[in-house]
């Protein structure tokens, strides 16, 4: 049973972002600060990627660990609520095939692609070092 009411709920639910979360913020930041220049969520591009960075035909999304349902068993946010499940469990997992087909549709046009889980921005010098790896490579 939810403990909130409905419109509480829908206040609530409204405040979640698409764009600009913080773990994208944090990663955005850490990409600047590395000296890697980058365009924000380009509509053309299946998915609109969170960063592309258009000459070295890479992208990265950044995605919550909830939201796009992280598969890493050791991953403390990526969990279902309690509630609600017959609503969730579909809604999850539909964005979770959405984008494996933006995913996908990336590699086929030729476009690099890695996912930063929002999960993994804690550890700031290995998230460095793998974003360095991905657009030095």
């Amino acid at each position: 049973m939810d403990t909130l009411t409905p419109s509480q709920r829908s206040e609530r639910m409204g405040r979640v972002r698409s764009t600009d979360t913080q773990p994208e913020m944090v990663v955005r930041r850490l990409i600047h600060r590395m000296g890697y220049r980058y365009r924000l969520h380009r509509k053309d591009l299946p998915g609109k990627p969170d960063l592309v960075f258009p000459v070295r035909h890479k992208v990265i999304f950044v995605h919550g660990c909830f939201w796009h349902r992280h598969d890493d068993p050791h991953c403390p946010l990526a969990r279902l609520p309690k509630s609600r499940l017959d609503f969730w469990v579909p809604k999850l997992d539909g964005n979770r095939r959405r984008d494996i087909l933006a995913l996908e549709r990336l590699q086929a046009m030729g476009w690099d692609v890695i996912t930063i889980w929002e999960c993994q921005i804690r550890d700031t010098e290995a998230l460095k070092n793998r974003i360095s790896r991905f657009l030095d490579s």
